[in-house]
């Protein structure tokens, strides 16, 4: 019998959850996506000591702020993963512009102008964004100059309704930070089939694909193995390293779950203005709780990371 990972790999595309890419190497997965979180762990690795080293040294010889020094780190570590995923890396614009329409395009250009120059050309980018609204008006103009987006820190149907109207190429429903909000109110316990964050990916996918909405569905921030299993089907399946593990160490029967010819019953078609997408946000507790709380803690770990940046720059003065 394969592996799990490898019954997996046949109805659904693997992306891996890490910027650590020696595990990427292990599983080969499909496409890779990073954030401040990961890419803040993986710098101090020494494995990835000589990226880091680059961008200081760029930094030094330009003059460059700490800020431009952190992107040019990050968009060395996305340059690195296009050498070893086939498809598609995706990259963050930054967690302190995500209510900032203007700012997230230019900051989402330079991302794209910044691979260009390493002759990463821009099919092989995704662009990701916070599930805000203004996310998704930065998202409709992006995909409209041919760039795709990766609408990120999503909790709920009204975020993922804004993305597919924005015609985003992908969103990312959190499943796990789902699960961890209804644990902390009380609920519980969850198997995969009711896991609150699962019930959530299902009811959104069948959406989609009952009302015929392009955008790709891509779960994420995954717990255990039994929501990773509880979606099998989905159209992708970001992954961090040590379930990626698991899956593989698994030789179990492993069920196709989510098809687009049977997608389950899906909830009734929404149209969406602004009011009505910030009203059913805050209607939305854990919606409205995670996306803020997810916000905070990219912008802060960007923080730590150009704080790092910062030190080795004056050490290296």
């Amino acid at each position: 019998m394969p592996s799990k990972l490898d019954q997996l790999r046949t109805m659904t595309t693997i992306v891996a959850d890490s910027g650590d890419m020696e595990s990427i190497r292990a599983y080969e997965p499909t496409d890779s996506t990073t954030n401040p979180t990961l890419i803040l762990k993986a710098s101090q690795l020494p494995a990835y000591g000589h990226l880091f080293d680059e961008a200081i040294a760029w930094g030094q010889r330009t003059g460059a702020r700490p800020e431009a020094v952190t992107d040019r780190l990050t968009i060395n570590f996305g340059a690195e993963l296009t050498r070893i995923v086939p498809g598609r890396v995706s990259t963050e614009v930054d967690a302190d512009l995500s209510f900032d329409v203007a700012g997230s395009l230019d900051k989402a250009r330079a991302i794209i102008a910044a691979y260009a120059e390493r002759g990463v050309p821009r099919e092989r980018i995704l662009i990701k964004l916070a599930s805000t609204w203004e996310g998704a008006q930065a998202a409709a103009t992006l995909q409209r100059e041919g760039i795709d987006c990766n609408m990120t820190l999503l909790f709920s149907l009204p975020q993922a309704v804004a993305a597919a109207d924005a015609g985003a190429f992908l969103i990312s429903p959190f499943v796990g930070r789902i699960f961890d909000w209804h644990v902390k109110a009380g609920g519980g316990p969850y198997s995969g089939d009711d896991d609150p964050g699962v019930v959530s990916v299902r009811s959104i996918y069948a959406y989609y694909k009952t009302y015929g909405v392009k955008t790709v569905v891509m779960g994420a921030s995954f717990r255990n193995t039994g929501e990773i299993e509880a979606l099998a089907g989905c159209d992708r399946l970001t992954i961090a390293p040590d379930l990626l593990h698991k899956l593989a160490d698994d030789n179990g029967m492993l069920a196709r779950r989510l098809s687009p010819q049977a997608p389950g019953p899906a909830p009734a078609r929404l149209t969406l203005d602004e009011k009505r997408f910030r009203w059913l946000l805050n209607e939305d507790a854990m919606a409205s709780d995670k996306l803020a709380d997810g916000i905070r803690v990219f912008a802060k770990d960007l923080r730590t990371l150009r704080d790092h940046v910062s030190r080795r720059l004056a050490k290296a003065a």
